[in-house]
């Protein structure tokens, strides 16, 4: 069987490679990606291994690496993907690509030097220029005979200084000047008043545009200020006070003269820096766009390269130190092509001693191998999502592409929402490069896109209940005509607000709408009554075929373990207990819809509704041995013999239940018994040919090994007997638990349907009941929140519902007959995998 239906026959094998083709053969492996290594080192630490300084050479050229990423992305430069998978570069080429990347850092990080420096220069002069503009102002009011002192009362910190400086006439003050950061004013006002005792004079000015800040680049505000002591022990007290809050101090000539030549000077200096500035700018950006052309590709070979190395430090040196041992997990229908690739390597690096892989006999439980396509990758990460398939076990993947979205659509069935999802996820895949190649980070977009193929099967499927249910946003559409005739005259039809359709007169015209439900349905006060039964019966249905189906699959994995044990104590049990009762139940159904059929004939009443029993009650009293209750003019059977048919039914799947608890640990009990005997037997013949005077001593020998034999194998029967009873319980219970447990499509068909038809008449009817041109504008706005309702209650939080129960009927009711899942995954040595996952983790920081 094909590995779609089973996982693929995996073996071990032992690879010996030269140590100079050793690096070239696993790079092609690694392209290949259908060999898993073991690690012969499991006590090694990985500090001690062969190859270890190669990997820290790779891990500081990826260091290098994400050095200049950080740089490209912080000037906004667009790195180049070509989309190209260059190979992994050889050993000798290592030592090219370290000095590359060496250089390239030396030298943006001595153009990101000179240009922080170039920026304090910068930034110092700037500051500069603004404390010569800003302080000018108070200079020119002292200059043309403005009292100093009542000018700088606006600026005072205390008012007792005032008075006490207003006294002092004109006095000779000493001031300092500088820039602050603007949100730091207010404490450094302060402090100043506590520190000084208020003998100071401070004035303040705000610089009105931003000013970069060489270390962060980050865009700040500052404020100039200025002020004025008398003394030097204020002089000091005020510089530390300045020096705690950070602020920069600048030299500030008191002759005007002397500041309009200062101010000339700075203004010439930050026109040259300017110039200088551009200058290592452009450096710096040439720099970067030459490395941005490249850096996808430097990032693909160095992790390339470190995955090799990683690998090799799985494997053994040989005593010659000339050769390296591997153990890997390899699929046997694959054994060719990685044989070829070994080929290529070897043939690559030169060497004239080809490769030798040879397969290994192992008791260790092979790793499961699925083959997948981006069609069946989803459907397989669903199973996987609920444990890894045992080795060779029945892969559930293949029938859950089919079973998975009509189970959905059964409870999701509504024709116009499944067109909406169905166009949605036609759409992702028709898209599917140009969405592929845009790498959104978005994780709930990535789960949608990986999923695309599930959304638009499970929107077809939809498509199609909803045709069957007749159901297109909770109306219905009469294609081809109601099978149903109204015969009443046009007085009654409009004065009468209810009218009841006899199906068994001319009402009906005797034969089935086409195809679906009656549109008439749409209109009548007891459809919901109607489709209750129609839907909790096909829920019924579906679910007692569906475990069925899942009972059989479990039949393939005996066959092809060869264990006829579980065929004959587990799946016959299995198999008649569900079908002589709960596949009984399925067929009195469709009895029952058969048989009794609506007429007015007198001599056919025993078929008429009012007649037709209870599927349940009747299944109650099957399971009881309960005599139906008689109902006058009404058969009290379905069918002749039903009584004696279905308590032979139920006493044989009683019998089940025995059957399934102890028929395999008897069965096991009498083989280990049997063993045991014939075991003991040789011995004592063994002991009888050695002579008399041996033979106590066999004897005794042979006692001891039966009663440790016989206490071991009591200790497993024990642990058989309770695990047999565990899963005979689970099973017989299970089959009752999972039956009611379908029911749930018929109750979120029901809650969705409702849901729509809810929405219709709360707000779509609505609008159409709006006449004239202002109908038209309410039209207009209620039709776009339906429509935003509908999308976001309907389809996203619905369908999210139905998707997740019909995930939990495929884990549960349908796996747990011949599922597992208690194997684990085929990891292989893939340079795909291990880019992808470089790639997301890239993308989370």
């Amino acid at each position: 069987m094909g590995s779609l239906f089973r996982s693929e026959e995996m073996t071990l094998c032992q690879l010996f490679l030269q140590s100079e083709a050793a690096y070239a053969c696993v790079s092609e492996l690694g392209e290949l990606g259908l060999v898993q290594f073991r690690d012969l080192n499991p006590d090694v630490n990985a500090f001690q291994r062969k190859f270890v300084n190669e990997v820290r050479r790779c891990d500081e050229m990826e260091r290098k690496l994400r050095y200049l990423e950080k740089e490209i992305k912080k000037d906004g430069i667009p790195m180049l993907d070509t989309g190209e998978n260059p190979e992994a570069p050889q050993p000798r080429e290592m030592i090219d690509l370290e000095a590359t990347f060496e250089k390239l850092e030396n030298e943006l990080r001595e153009v990101n030097q000179n240009a922080e420096a170039l920026k304090r220069n910068f930034l110092e002069l700037t500051e500069l220029k603004q404390i010569l503009r800003k302080t000018q102002v108070f200079f020119d009011e002292h200059e043309g005979g403005v009292n100093p002192t009542e000018s700088m009362t606006r600026a005072l910190i205390s008012d007792d200084s005032i008075a006490r400086q207003g006294n002092l006439g004109s006095v000779q003050l000493g001031f300092v000047a500088g820039v602050i950061l603007r949100e730091r004013i207010p404490a450094f006002e302060r402090m100043l008043w506590r520190a000084c005792r208020g003998n100071v004079f401070l004035r303040q000015a705000e610089i009105e545009t931003p000013l970069e800040d060489p270390s962060t680049s980050d865009q700040v505000f500052k404020s100039v200020f200025i002020i004025f002591f008398q003394g030097d022990q204020l002089k000091t007290r005020v510089k530390k006070i300045c020096e705690g809050f950070r602020a920069t101090l600048y030299p500030c000539p008191e002759a005007p003269a002397d500041r309009r030549e200062m101010a000339m000077g700075v203004m010439t200096r930050i026109e040259d820096l300017n110039t200088v500035l551009g200058q290592t700018q452009d450096h710096r950006h040439r720099v970067l766009v030459a490395a941005a052309k490249n850096i996808k590709n430097w990032f693909v070979k160095v992790r390339k390269i470190k995955a090799i190395y990683h690998t090799l430090n799985l494997f053994n040196l040989d005593v010659t130190q000339k050769c390296l041992i591997a153990e890997c997990w390899v699929p046997v229908l694959d054994i060719e092509n990685i044989q070829l690739a070994l080929r290529r390597g070897t043939e690559r690096s030169g060497s004239s001693v080809p490769p030798i892989l040879n397969r290994m006999e192992t008791c260790e439980d092979p790793p499961t191998y699925n083959h997948t396509n981006k069609f069946t990758s989803a459907f397989q990460a669903l199973i996987d999502s609920y444990g890894i398939a045992s080795y060779r076990e029945m892969n559930p993947a293949p029938y859950t592409i089919i079973t998975f979205p009509f189970l959905f659509a059964i409870m999701f069935g509504d024709a116009g929402h499944g067109l909406l999802m169905t166009l949605f996820g036609l759409w992702m895949i028709l898209k599917e490069k140009p969405l592929a190649a845009k790498k959104i980070d978005s994780e709930i977009w990535n789960i949608f896109f990986g999923g695309r193929y599930i959304i638009f099967l499970m929107g077809a499927f939809s498509m199609y209940t909803g045709m069957m249910y007749n159901d297109i946003f909770s109306k219905s559409f009469n294609i081809f005509g109601s099978a149903w005739k109204i015969h009443y005259n046009s007085s009654v039809i409009y004065d009468e607000i209810e009218m009841t359709l006899n199906p068994s007169t001319s009402d009906y015209s005797g034969s089935p709408y086409t195809f679906g439900l009656d549109p008439v349905w749409q209109l009548s006060k007891n459809k919901i009554i109607f489709q209750n039964a129609y839907k909790m019966k096909i829920s019924i249905i579906f679910g007692v075929l569906h475990m069925l189906f899942g009972v059989v699959l479990g039949l393939f994995n005996h066959m092809y373990f060869k264990d006829k044990i579980k065929i004959i104590c587990e799946f016959i049990p299995q198999l008649i207990f569900l079908c002589f009762l709960f596949l009984y139940m399925v067929l009195l159904m469709f009895i029952k819809w058969l048989m009794y059929y609506p007429t007015d004939d007198k001599d056919k009443i025993t078929y008429s509704p009012h007649c037709a029993p209870s599927i349940l009650i009747s299944f109650i009293n099957m399971v009881l041995f309960k005599e139906p209750n008689k109902v006058e003019d009404c058969a009290d059977y379905m069918y002749n013999g039903e009584m004696g048919i279905e308590r032979f039914l139920v006493v044989i799947a009683v019998i089940c239940v025995p059957w399934m608890l102890l028929a395999k640990p008897i069965y096991i009990m009498r083989n280990q018994k049997k063993s045991n005997y014939m075991v003991s037997h040789e011995q004592m013949n063994a002991a009888t040919e050695n002579g008399d005077a041996e033979q106590p001593a066999h004897n005794n020998t042979v006692h001891r090994v039966e009663g440790g034999h016989g206490s071991h194998a009591e200790e497993d029967l024990g642990e058989l007997f309770i695990h047999q009873g565990i899963h005979t319980i689970e099973y017989v219970l299970g089959s009752v638990s999972h039956t009611a447990s379908y029911l749930r499509l018929w109750a979120l068909s029901l809650a969705h349907a409702q849901l729509s038809e809810v929405l219709w008449q709360m707000v779509l009817s609505k609008g159409l009941k709006v006449q004239g041109f202002e109908g038209g504008i309410a039209l207009y706005i209620i039709f776009s929140i339906w429509a935003s309702l509908t999308v976001a209650i309907l389809v996203l939080m619905e369908g999210l519902s139905a998707f997740l129960h019909t995930l939990r009927l495929h884990w549960v009711e349908f796996q747990s007959k011949f599922y597992s899942g208690i194997g684990h995954g085929f990891q292989p040595f893939s340079f795909e995998t291990i880019l992808d996952s470089a790639a997301t983790q890239t993308a989370d920081e």
